[in-house]
């Protein structure tokens, strides 16, 4: 009877795990229904199908191009994404997307990149553009809305950019972000609320937060300082003043600051007539405490110190819609580099900040392996042997039209494998 009920009670204990796992699939897919993925790009098949490498410098024979492939230490050899090629050169490819607006939902941008090279100053950074662009020009004078991620210059520069469009005009964030300077992959997000908040995240790590209100110049401040206001007259900001009712002891000023040295004898050779009459000499007197001071006691009045106070700014206009960009139609690569070599892979323009997780969890599993490769090619250069190339295709001519891109159909399958295995 006893090993019966045990049984039961292990059989309840297993129906009921597998109905809180069920439980959670239906919310998670509910949920995720509702997210919204306007664009996925991981460089697969059919990548080339989605960009149009830009012919902006080409015929100076200042303009780069692309190589495909997953670099010199991979975590993955079959992951590859688009690595900038050939030194001092610029760069432009994008890709046209469905037009989207962040207008009452949240933005999230994500991508990955990975300098392999020793860079020497350029940038990392992505952009999204829009209104129309004739794409075989984008270039560095094409309008954006939003420009985000790393740029290098030296050992000094380091700098994470985010510059949003307003009105027509550039702001770059006030606060200065530090991007990663190693040669791994890391992934760089940006997430932007309809309340005007905003997040920066690097591999998944919150590197900033704040508000557009705040951070950005874009709005003359909510509150100033009155500049015509001045402290009353009557403001105590005296935290500790003297003891009113602390009294000098008596013969206090009596007690002088030296005296002979009690310690000292007359020298046996000293000759009062020839010498003079010996005095011995002085030494500081440890009873003497200095002048006397009435002891300090917390200020009943204190009413800490005064500040200026802050008034609403009369020039300040709220603008409801501060956080909403122009609609997106494209996603776009334009850097400048000394040194070629970064692989730029994994982008992600969604509405939903838990579905950029799945491609961080991915990338995980990878860190490890491409950190241990990374030290075995540094070993062998050390050791003077080569590295291992890489079969590369480049970007070649101009590429038209836009591949349907992936929606969060990938993503349930992910989940729904986890659950049954």
């Amino acid at each position: 009877l006893h090993s019966t009920l045990f049984e039961a009670a292990d059989a309840m204990g297993i129906i009921t795990t597998h109905l809180v796992k069920l439980l959670l699939f239906f919310l998670f897919t509910f949920h995720s229904s509702f997210a919204e993925v306007f664009f996925e790009e991981t460089f697969q098949d059919g990548w080339k199908s989605r960009w149009v490498l830009s012919d902006w410098k080409r015929s100076e024979g200042k303009a780069g191009t692309f190589k495909y492939t997953a670099g010199k230490w991979p975590g993955d050899p079959d992951d590859k994404g688009i690595q900038t090629y050939n030194d001092a050169k610029h760069f432009a490819i994008s890709a046209k997307i469905p037009e989207l607006t962040n207008k009452n939902r949240t933005l999230v941008v994500q991508y990955s990149i990975k300098f392999e090279q020793d860079i020497e100053c350029g940038g990392g950074y992505i952009k999204l553009l829009s209104g129309y662009v004739n794409q075989k020009k984008f270039g560095g004078d094409t309008p954006y809305s939003l420009m985000f991620g790393p740029d290098l210059c030296g050992t000094q520069t380091k700098k994470l950019h985010v510059i949003l469009s307003y009105q027509g005009q550039n702001y770059p964030i006030r606060k200065d972000l530090e991007c990663e300077t190693d040669k791994l992959t890391h992934f760089y997000t940006f997430i932007l609320r309809p309340d005007a908040s905003y997040s920066v995240l690097v591999d998944n790590r919150e590197r900033d937060s704040g508000s557009m209100y705040t951070d950005w110049d874009i709005l003359p401040p909510r509150k100033i300082k009155d500049v015509k206001a001045k402290k009353p007259a009557d403001w105590d900001d005296r935290e500790y003043i003297e003891d009113p009712n602390d009294v000098k002891p008596e013969g206090y000023d009596s007690i002088r600051a030296e005296i002979p040295d009690p310690k000292a004898k007359k020298p046996v050779d000293w000759d009062d007539e020839d010498d003079g009459l010996w005095k011995p000499p002085k030494v500081p007197n440890p009873a003497y405490k200095g002048p006397w001071k009435r002891k300090k006691i917390k200020n009943p009045n204190y009413k800490g110190k005064w500040k200026t106070p802050w008034i609403d700014n009369p020039e300040f206009e709220d603008d409801p819609d501060l956080y909403v960009l122009k609609p997106i139609k494209y996603v776009g690569i334009e850097v400048w580099q000394v040194k070629a070599g970064s692989i730029y892979d994994n982008i992600l323009i969604c509405d939903d900040p838990q579905l950029k997780k799945k491609l961080l969890k991915k990338q995980k599993k990878k860190e490890g392996l491409e950190k241990k490769r990374r030290h075995k090619g540094q070993e062998k250069r050390e050791k003077g042997g080569g590295e291992r190339g890489t079969v590369d295709m480049e970007i070649r001519g101009a590429v038209e039209g836009l591949g349907s891109p992936r929606g969060p159909t990938p993503f349930f399958l992910t989940f729904v494998l986890n659950f049954f295995l």
